[in-house]
């Protein structure tokens, strides 16, 4: 599953968020929003795979937010007022010119968002049937 691939691939990469500290300099805060962006991005196109690959007709759909919200009638994730906080905070990385913005993203993607992704990766590996799409 490519989609998945990707999103396991930006998941590992926002990993790095952990290896620094505040004060950032402006490079690595730029370079931590961007990798949470990324992964969002990554996460919720993976999950409209998964829904599409289980027989969800809504997972058709283009749109992040429909894909959440059928992610969690169908279990897929656990935590729907989460993820639609994390969608609001991936609308923001293109308000990261403002450093508090900046900063709210990278401490809420260590605080509770990069628990939020592995837990999606956890549940569509053990119960969404992956290593069958893999195939």
């Amino acid at each position: 599953m490519k989609k998945f691939d990707n999103f396991c691939l930006a998941l590992k990469n926002l990993e790095d968020i952990y290896r620094y500290e505040e004060p950032y300099d402006n490079v690595i805060l730029t370079g931590l929003v961007a990798l949470y962006g990324i992964c969002f991005e990554q996460s919720w196109k993976a999950m409209k795979e998964i829904l599409e690959y289980n027989g969800f007709e809504e997972g058709a759909t283009g749109s992040p937010r429909q894909i959440l919200k059928t992610a969690y009638k169908s279990g897929l994730i656990k935590e729907e007022k989460l993820w639609l906080d994390a969608l609001v905070c991936r609308n923001n990385v293109a308000h990261a010119y403002n450093k508090e913005v900046a900063l709210d993203i990278v401490r809420a993607s260590r605080d509770k968002y990069f628990k939020m992704f592995e837990d999606l990766r956890r549940e569509a590996e053990e119960n969404w049937g992956i290593a069958d799409m893999l195939d």
